[in-house]
């Protein structure tokens, strides 16, 4: 089950490997009406009891939409005596340089809810004051009568040593009880960076209430509609969480649907032997984009939210709240479906970032949208099927889609209706190229060297016209494009993470300490996944080490084969990523050892079942035709509508529009489309 800011999709996988779907509208009041809603309607369509249903996955935009609209929990923060301010002073980073009306975002703790308190660590945990109690005991009597729903502590260098922190805890809980939400940098970040760990965990109590009570109430909403199955979040770093494990940490789950798309990219790759894929990922709000190499999503611990939409988490900062946990490296622009079409004073277009979203929505759902956006220009194109969207679900007018691309772009711009339409698209299209340039050429990767995967309600609409755009020779379009990121939540593994800080020069480090710390956060990782009932001969783990040259600010994550730990094959391998990344490298120059990272994983088994080929040839039918317009070299030109099943038959040429109950693939002139033994539609870029 997936919820995105205009649909919610519930997928259900059989154990033949069928696939069941099910695209309801969102519901932003309350998320969980169109859970049940969606749930209930694939249940009666499959003819499946609840009872049968053994497995759940989930993600949710609920902790994201709590950041972007500030709907969180009132949090107090308790911090070490000097450092009450960290929020205010953050990083001396902006997104956009050389904006002097730049104003950086408003701390989600007011002042007169930040504390502090008398104590003090070493970067080594070494006491160079003892922790103050009485002022621990002041503070937290101050925060007892304050109408807190949250608290986060953050002390200095507790990632070094926590005691404090801990000690802390205890002394608040007396005062507040249980009530209130509790959660310390320690235990959701402990690694170095005051600003950011502290940031981490004044985001995850300002999630927490929220996140849990939704939690508690859909496991509720599952348990009455008889699903008695085990519930799994997915997290950002695409693995995922229990729910109890998700209420406690749920900065975990701040890119939870976007994740869940890159991990399906991931696996359809591998099943198909394409290791190097660009998932491009277009809904109704947003586009996300992300780099898989060698079968694997990109990953980050550097993320920042908040801030509306993210060109690039490694190179863009300084606009959001900063949450240093491991994220799928996705990069998101404000350009989908329900995108807004705007023709300002001066006749420039613009489609985006603003948009209908589920409620009142494009002009073409008749659900009180008045003003155009990027799906009526699509109908208006042909593009989209006039009758209706999300296998009938939804009725679509396209009298009233042409009307507004008519009267809100057409005139003021002096086009035709269908021009004018076509002209929304590119301008789409060229902000969707941003969001494909941040995650490969601003990090020093050549688009032309992979595949896109276009998937989304709208990324096989555009997918084909951004490639050509980008020099990208194939585009792969996954079977049930539009809820494939659902379907990515039963693809994702249970994961569980450590980390240790160890912030020393690698030529001084004794490996075996190195070794020492792996083995003991695997072992810890491992205990975890046991408790949730996963044998350990099941468990498979990565290692990972972050350095950087001493003296920056900033490292980057290498992998760790299997210990014995060399500390000059990690030097050497953090240098080559450092050559590959910012284009430049030193071998002589000495490197630091900032953390070692563990992951343990569980694979999820029941995914293996998946095989949409039957279903997608057993339903081979030709729709007939459809006028579309594929610019001002082709114009309008009656194209053929197909099933994807038919390209079961052998390769088409377009003009070509693939009809599917969730999306459209446009196949536009001098293109070719086949379709490949997993059933996935690929598409051969021509010249237009």
């Amino acid at each position: 089950m997936d919820i995105g800011g205009t649909f919610t999709d519930v997928v259900l996988l059989g154990p033949d490997g069928s696939l069941t779907t099910s695209k309801v509208l969102s519901t932003p009041d309350d998320y969980g009406d169109g859970v049940v809603a969606g749930s209930e309607r694939l249940l009666e369509a499959s003819g499946v009891e609840a009872a049968q249903v053994h497995e759940v996955t989930h993600a949710s935009t609920v902790a994201s939409n709590a950041l972007l609209e500030g709907r969180g929990a009132v949090v107090a923060l308790v911090t070490t005596e000097g450092f009450r301010d960290v929020l205010e002073m953050r990083r001396l980073r902006i997104p956009v340089l050389y904006d002097l009306q730049y104003e950086k975002p408003e701390p989600l703790v007011p002042r007169h809810l930040r504390f502090e308190v008398r104590e003090r660590l070493g970067p080594r945990g070494e006491t160079w004051q003892a922790l103050d109690e009485t002022s621990v005991r002041e503070v937290a009597a101050r925060i007892a009568a304050s109408d807190v729903e949250a608290i986060a502590i953050s002390l200095l260098h507790a990632y070094a040593d926590d005691r404090h922190e801990r000690r802390v805890e205890e002394i608040v809980r007396e005062a507040v009880g249980d009530a209130v939400f509790v959660t310390r940098s320690a235990d959701i970040l402990p690694e170095p960076r005051e600003y950011e760990r502290t940031s981490t965990a004044v985001v995850n109590a300002y999630l927490g209430p929220v996140v849990g009570r939704y939690v508690a109430l859909l496991a509720a909403r599952l348990s009455a509609l008889g699903i008695s199955a085990p519930l799994e979040i997915m997290q950002s770093s695409g693995g995922t969480l229990p729910p109890a494990t998700a209420a406690r940490k749920p900065a975990h789950l701040v890119e939870s649907g976007p994740a869940a798309g890159v991990i399906a990219c991931a696996r359809l790759g591998r099943l198909t032997g394409r290791d190097d894929l660009v998932s491009l990922d277009m809904g109704g709000t947003t586009t996300k984009a992300a780099l898989l190499e060698n079968g694997e999503p990109v990953r980050t611990t550097e993320y920042e939210v908040g801030a509306g939409i993210n060109l690039s988490s490694s190179l863009v900062k300084g606009g959001g709240h900063a949450v240093k946990l491991p994220f799928v490296d996705v990069s998101e622009i404000g350009a989908g479906g329900g995108s807004l079409v705007v023709v300002d004073a001066h006749g420039r277009l613009s489609v985006g970032p603003e948009s209908a979203g589920a409620s009142p929505g494009p002009v073409c759902y008749g659900t009180g949208g008045t003003r155009a956006t990027l799906t009526d220009a699509l109908v208006v194109l042909g593009y989209v099927d006039p009758e209706s969207l999300a296998g009938g679900t939804i009725s679509l007018s396209a009298d009233a889609a042409r009307r507004a691309v008519a009267e809100q772009v057409a005139a003021p711009l002096g086009l035709s209706p269908v021009a004018a339409a076509h002209g929304v698209f590119s301008v789409a299209v060229a902000t969707m190229m941003r969001a494909v340039k941040a995650v490969t050429t601003y990090r020093g990767r050549d688009p032309r060297a992979f595949t896109l995967c276009a998937f989304g309600g709208n990324g096989p609409v555009a997918g084909v016209e951004l490639a050509r755009a980008l020099g990208i020779a194939t585009v792969l379009v996954p079977p049930f494009p539009g809820v494939f990121s659902a379907l990515g939540l039963l693809f994702g593994d249970s994961e569980r993470e450590g980390v240790r800080t160890f912030l020393a020069r690698a030529d001084d480090l004794d490996a075996a300490a190195v070794d020492e710390a792996l083995a003991r956060l695997e072992h810890e990782a491992r205990g975890e996944l046991a408790a949730g009932g996963h044998a350990d001969d099941a468990v498979h783990v990565r290692r990972f080490a972050e350095l950087r040259f001493a003296g920056q600010a900033y490292e980057l994550p290498v992998p760790v084969p299997d210990r014995p730990v060399s500390m000059d094959s990690l030097a050497a391998g953090f240098v080559a990523e450092h050559v590959r990344t910012y284009g430049h490298g030193s071998a002589l120059d000495p490197v630091e050892l900032v953390t070692v990272r563990v992951q343990a994983i569980v694979a999820r088994t029941s995914a293996s079942a998946f095989d949409p080929l039957p279903q997608i040839v057993a339903d081979a039918r030709r729709l007939g035709v459809r006028p579309a317009y594929f610019g001002a070299e082709h114009g309008v030109l009656e194209t053929p509508v197909v099933t994807r099943g038919v390209l079961a038959d052998g390769e088409a040429r377009g003009p070509l529009l693939v009809q599917e109950p969730d999306s459209s693939i446009v196949v536009p002139p001098g293109c070719t489309a086949r379709l490949d033994p997993l059933g996935s539609v690929e598409v051969t870029v021509g010249r237009d």
